[in-house]
């Protein structure tokens, strides 16, 4: 988790991730950032990030993403 909250934080330093709850709904994130992050992750998590993976819900929290490359990692 503190991975992927520093790779976030130096796109975004200026949300709090722990507390948003709703990053993409509410348009904190936007589709650069999500490209970014997505790029970060997969560079420093050995995993691919596919366009099916690309859903809200796998964003809108640190949680959430947590538990993305969890996944990915375990595939």
């Amino acid at each position: 988790m503190d991975k992927i909250l520093e790779i976030l934080e130096e796109v975004r330093p200026d949300v709090d991730f722990r507390k948003e709850k709703k990053l993409i709904d509410d348009d904190i994130l936007d589709s650069f950032d999500i490209i970014t992050i997505v790029s970060e992750f997969n560079e420093e998590f050995d995993i691919d990030i596919d366009v099916e993976d690309l859903e809200p819900e796998n964003f809108n929290t640190i949680e959430a993403m947590e538990e993305l490359i969890t996944r990915l990692q375990d595939e």
